[in-house]
């Protein structure tokens, strides 16, 4: 066996981290050929082309699928994982190392200023492995590579479909496209899913944090923007118009930090809303005040649907506006100025429905499509753009505040009640045990991952999110529909490591090449047997 022992477990994992893959460059495209050609050293993927598999993605990118199938079984289990990284310039001077970890592990230690305290104290220690990838996850991939090696050898009679994907730190285009090769695996080769397993890498819960987590539900994210258009003026004239970063100050105040938008389930919270973009439109200096701008926020949500928190953005930006208006209106009083008028707050499928009754559908096509086609733009940069195009053709609805969606969504999962998941957490903590892992369970992994896919909540907030994402099936959608035929709950157990998307990223080596290789075979096993 090529992957069965610790040593050569870490062999692999060298070489997976060594195939530089930060998302959206070369190495992200060509790191599938290289993993199909690991692949195809075993024997059985020989004897069995077929089910060793690529699906292509946007961006020259590949899924990669790989099947053990067990001729008398049906159930099956997806172990579901990503290959690409963020990037690597932090890493500065020792950039060329970021995806060598015995060389950047050797290196930290004769530049310990890059770490901070704790990461310096890990480093002394000797029981972590450091570089872009050890944690965030080729360690995940390197663990499934090896338990699908052994099901293998051993004829499990439990179907593996092995699935690894790109674009997870971005947009999750990979998982996207995957969700729809595993509905057609499992359909075309008569499989039955019975649990989705994920090896994301176990996240602390605080700066000190030193437990070990196994998950039984991933966190929802989705990002409610705004599109702020304002009235022009000169600025020796400045109540004449309405700037657009005036109007948008007032909606980040009472944005950022809101707790109404956190939610508690399972006595777990959600993290707190931030904005991830806020600027002006203006693209060079003039006189003329800037009259459109635009914000994106971060909400994360639990058991909340995409509808609700636009309901409550909505009602947040109509606030916000209000309060705008009042200082608006205040200081031309004071100044004996005439206001230029109130703004509106409109949810951009009214936009939409407003612009094409005015122009005619195939104006609004065409708009749409000199959008889309204009270059480096992502889909965030596409979903203003258009809404701003719009703008421009109803300038009579200014001043206004369009909101919108903007992509990703993760939609939040959860299967802590379902009664395999309850068994399989009994397994795995009673297998921690010999090894003293300080090993709990948490309901919602707080990283953010692909598990998001995998399994459709029960709620009516598809439809809002569809109206009010101006790239949706455009350059972006999720396959509902398929995720609709899945059934199986989900699962994260990974190995410990700490400061992800970190220049001190590492990885706990007891963990990734010990303890996790036999939890991880353990729960599996149980699973076969259920």
């Amino acid at each position: 066996m090529k992957w069965d022992t610790p040593e050569k477990l870490k062999s692999l994992l060298y070489e997976l981290v060594r195939w530089e893959s930060q998302t959206l460059t070369k190495g992200e495209q060509e790191f599938t050929q290289k993993l199909f050609a690991k692949f195809q050293l075993l024997p059985y993927f020989n004897t069995n082309q077929h089910f060793l598999q690529t699906v292509d993605v946007e961006g020259g990118r590949q899924v990669l699928s790989a099947l053990y199938k067990h001729p008398n079984a049906k159930k099956t289990v997806v172990l579901i994982s990503h290959f690409d990284t963020v990037q690597i310039e932090e890493y500065g001077a020792l950039m060329p190392l970021a995806t060598e970890p015995e060389m950047i592990t050797q290196a930290f230690h004769e530049a310990k200023w890059m770490l901070n305290e704790q990461a310096q104290k890990d480093l002394e220690s000797g029981d972590y492995l450091f570089g872009r990838g050890v944690m965030d996850m080729k360690m995940g991939l390197a663990l499934h590579m090896q338990a699908l090696e052994r099901a293998i050898e051993e004829e499990w009679a439990l179907n593996l479909l092995l699935v690894t994907v790109p674009d997870e730190e971005v947009s999750s285009a990979g998982m996207r496209v995957a969700v729809k090769h595993i509905a057609e695996v499992t359909e075309n080769y008569n499989l039955e899913i019975s649990l989705f397993l994920n090896s994301e890498p176990s996240f602390s819960q605080g700066p000190y944090d030193t437990n070990e987590y196994l998950y039984t539900g991933s966190i929802g994210k989705v990002m409610p923007a705004a599109l702020f258009y304002g009235k022009e003026t000169h600025v020796g004239e400045p109540l004449k118009g309405i700037s657009a970063p005036f109007m948008s100050a007032y909606l980040e105040i009472e944005m950022e930090w809101n707790d109404t938008f956190c939610e508690t389930v399972y006595g777990e919270t959600t993290p707190l809303p931030v904005a991830l973009k806020l600027q002006d439109l203006k693209d060079q200096y003039s006189t003329q005040t800037p009259y459109r701008a635009v914000a994106m926020y971060n909400v994360f949500l639990m058991k909340r649907s995409a509808a609700e928190i636009f309901d409550m953005f909505e009602e947040v930006t109509k606030k916000a506006m209000q309060k705008c208006q009042a200082r608006y209106d205040e200081v031309c009083a004071n100044m004996k100025i005439s206001p230029i008028g109130k703004i509106r707050t409109i949810r951009y499928s009214e936009l939409l429905d407003y612009a094409t009754n005015k122009l005619g559908k195939p104006h609004i096509e065409q708009l749409i499509h000199e959008v889309l086609a204009l270059p480096n733009l992502d889909e965030r940069d596409q979903s203003f753009a258009i809404a701003d195009r719009l703008m421009i053709q109803c300038q009579e609805l200014a001043p206004a505040v369009v909101v919108l969606f903007a992509p990703p969504f993760y939609p939040a999962v959860n299967s802590s009640d379902h009664p395999l998941v309850k068994k399989a957490i009994d397994v795995v903590l009673k297998a921690s045990e010999q090894y003293n892992i300080p090993l709990q369970q948490v309901h919602y992994f707080n990283g953010i991952c692909d598990l998001s896919y995998c399994q459709l909540m029960d709620d009516n907030g598809w439809i809002a999110y569809e109206e009010n994402t101006p790239v949706w099936n455009r350059t972006y959608d999720i396959p509902f529909e398929q995720i609709a035929k899945f059934n199986a709950p989900v699962m994260n157990l990974g190995p410990y490591g700490k400061d992800a998307h970190q220049v001190s990223e590492r990885l706990r080596i007891n963990s990734g090449f010990y303890e996790m290789p036999d939890l991880i075979n353990q729960l599996l096993r149980f699973v076969e047997k259920q």
